[in-house]
């Protein structure tokens, strides 16, 4: 099986860590190894169609910051020009217009290629109609770590809750902004909170997409459809981040024994993104950096889901799980 990645920053990079790590556990339940043909990074690619060794991939990447000694200006072109099946799409998300990704996600569907992706940005804008092409073209796509990172909940609700009538999906989808909330129930104002959490690396230096919500509410978009069969993009999402949250807020809502967290809402009818007043102990309480989410649904009632909602590892590990999923699917087609 052929693998070409595009995007090679800390979660392109992971993937190839456990790529090598499940190298014999891949060989064994398939009789063949996964073989990375290709990746690619902002500028540059390295393409091979006898294969890299992944951990090379990612020691050249460290050590020159360069994942390949050719450049480019469209990734299309050389997608156009590889040999692969499965394109692993983790290049940084565009909620605007899906960037480079969407592109290289329809580019790749259109040509028959099966496509695993956690980039939010063209799930988020353009889900059906990637949906469509696919089955089009009789291609699989995956897309779990998209939503919750290590946190299993789209194949969750897809399989293990296949005769479920879900009704609705209440979570925490952002590891950044639960830190903050977290650290200001300990008493420390937003901004000193938002520091720390740049200073720990679970903020960018530019944090707008977590603490406005926009990150979350890709995910919710994401949910609503692939979940409950909606046509939304991120611009349906009702918005609201955490900018304006103050001390005292928290105060407050810690008198009457509450905590304040953002939570994602999503039904056949919701879609919104907000603070929510959250009763302590309540299981989206939670606090720290982990993801969470309730799934409410007719027979099992509330299934709560948590895991951790980015890392190195953790994301790469949901890629990791989509991966086996497709190849399941093809060897029993054969």
């Amino acid at each position: 099986m052929k693998v070409f990645i595009c995007g090679f920053g800390t979660v392109g990079q992971g993937f190839c860590e456990v790529l090598a790590m499940r190298r014999q556990f891949m060989l064994d339940r398939y009789g063949e190894p996964v073989t990375v043909v290709g990746a690619m990074d902002s500028k540059t690619y390295a393409y091979d169609p006898d294969g890299f060794d992944p951990l090379e991939l990612v020691k050249r990447k460290q050590d020159t910051r360069k994942v390949g000694d050719q450049t480019y200006e469209d990734s299309v072109a050389v997608l156009e020009k590889a040999d692969y099946d499965i394109l692993v799409e983790v290049s940084p998300t565009d909620v605007r217009t899906g960037g480079a990704g969407l592109l290289n996600i329809t580019h790749a569907l259109e040509k028959g290629k099966d496509v695993i992706t956690v980039n939010k940005g063209p799930l988020a804008l353009k889900f059906q109609e990637l949906i469509a092409l696919a089955r089009k073209n009789g291609c699989k796509f995956r897309f779990e770590g998209s939503v919750g990172g290590a946190m299993p909940i789209i194949n969750l609700c897809h399989e293990n809750l296949v005769g479920e009538n879900i009704t609705s999906v209440r979570g925490i989808f952002n590891g950044t902004c639960n830190y903050i909330l977290s650290k200001m129930d300990k008493g420390q104002p937003f901004e000193q909170a938002l520091k720390e959490a740049q200073q720990m690396g679970y903020a960018e230096t530019d944090p707008t997409n977590d603490i406005m919500g926009y990150d979350s509410a890709c995910k919710v978009a994401i949910l609503a459809n692939s979940v409950f069969g909606r046509n939304v993009t991120f611009n349906d999402v009702r918005i609201t981040g955490i900018t304006s949250i103050t001390e005292d807020a928290v105060s407050l809502a810690a008198s009457r024994g509450m905590v304040i967290r953002l939570i994602g809402e999503v039904s056949e009818t919701k879609l919104e993104v907000g603070p929510r007043l959250i009763p302590k102990g309540h299981p989206l309480s939670i606090s720290g950096t982990l993801n969470t989410a309730q799934i409410l649904s007719d027979l099992a009632g509330p299934i709560t889901v948590t895991g951790r909602g980015a890392g190195r590892l953790e994301t790469a590990s949901a890629i990791l799980s989509d991966l086996i999923s497709i190849m399941d699917e093809r060897k029993r087609q054969r």
